[in-house]
C-alpha cells in the first residue's frame, strides 16, 4: 500500500509552491491600493480565496487518500494528477472571485466606512486611463477619503457635511473621470479653449482634493476644540510644564 501521508505531503508542498507563484504574481499585476479602505476590501477578497482553496485542496486529497486505500496505491500517475489538480485548484482561487469593481450608483450606498471603500476602489479601476498628473491626485485622494471616512464614523448621518460628502464622493469625482474618458484617446492632449483635456482634468481632480480636505477639516474642528479646551483646564488643574517640574522635585 502507498503511503498516503507521504503523498499528503508531496501535494501540499506543490500546493504551497503553487499559491506563492500565483500570489506574487498576482501582486505584481494588481494596482496598489490608494488608501486603507481598498486595501482592506482587497484582503477580506483574498481571505475568501484562500478559504476557497483550502477546502478545494482538502477535497482533492481526501478523495486521493480513499481512492489509494480502495485501490491499494494510486501510483506515480495517481500522484501526478492529484498534485495537477491542486495546483489547478490553487490557480484558480488566487485569481478568482475577483475584486468587485463598485458601479457609480453604489460610491454614496452605505455606511462611511462602505462608502470611502467603494470610492477608492472605483478611483483605483480609473487609473490606467487616466494621466500620470491626474494619478498623484487620485492617490492623494485615497489618502484624504481614509481620513474623512474616520471623521464621518463619528458625525451625524442627517448631518449637512455627510450629503455634501455623498455629492462630492457620487457625483463631481466620477462624472469628471467619466466626461474625460468620453474624449478619444488622440485628442486629449490636444488644446481647446485654451488647456488641454488632462489638464483640465488635473485641474478638476485638484479643486475636488481641496474640497475633500475642507470638509475633513471641518468636521475635525470639534475634536480639535475639545482638545485645545481639554488642554487648558489641565494646564489650570495641575498646572504647566514648569509646576509638573517643581512638583517632581
Amino acid at each position: 500500500m502507498v503511503d498516503t501521508t507521504n503523498q499528503s505531503d508531496q501535494i501540499m508542498s506543490a500546493a504551497n509552491r503553487s499559491l506563492v507563484t500565483q500570489r506574487e504574481g498576482g501582486t505584481h499585476r494588481s494596482a496598489v491600493s490608494i488608501g486603507q479602505g481598498s486595501a482592506a476590501a482587497k484582503r477580506k477578497n483574498w481571505a475568501k480565496r484562500i478559504k476557497y482553496l483550502l477546502g478545494a485542496i482538502a477535497t482533492i486529497i481526501i478523495t486521493a487518500s480513499v481512492a489509494g486505500i480502495v485501490l491499494d496505491g494510486i501510483g506515480f500517475t495517481g500522484v501526478m494528477m492529484t498534485a495537477l489538480a491542486v495546483m489547478a485548484a490553487a490557480w484558480v482561487f488566487t485569481n478568482y472571485p475577483k475584486v468587485k469593481v463598485p458601479k457609480r450608483t453604489e460610491l454614496t450606498k452605505g455606511d462611511p466606512k462602505q462608502m470611502v471603500a467603494r470610492t477608492e476602489l472605483w478611483l483605483e479601476a480609473q487609473r490606467p486611463a487616466l494621466p500620470a498628473p491626474a494619478v498623484k491626485v487620485v492617490d492623494q485622494l485615497g489618502v484624504q477619503l481614509d481620513s474623512l471616512g474616520l471623521q464621518l464614523q463619528s458625525v451625524d448621518q442627517h448631518h449637512p457635511s455627510v450629503n455634501e460628502v455623498r455629492e462630492l464622493v457620487g457625483e463631481y469625482i466620477p462624472e469628471t473621470i467619466d466626461d474625460y474618458r468620453k474624449i478619444p484617446m488622440h485628442l486629449r492632449q490636444e488644446n481647446h479653449a485654451g488647456k488641454s483635456a488632462d489638464d483640465r482634468l488635473t485641474e478638476s481632480l485638484t479643486k475636488i482634493s481641496g474640497e475633500v480636505d475642507r470638509v475633513t477639516r471641518r468636521l475635525a474642528e470639534g475634536a480639535l476644540d475639545d482638545l485645545a479646551i481639554k488642554s487648558r483646564y489641565l494646564d489650570y488643574r495641575f498646572g504647566g510644564a514648569e509646576a509638573l517640574e517643581d512638583k517632581s522635585q
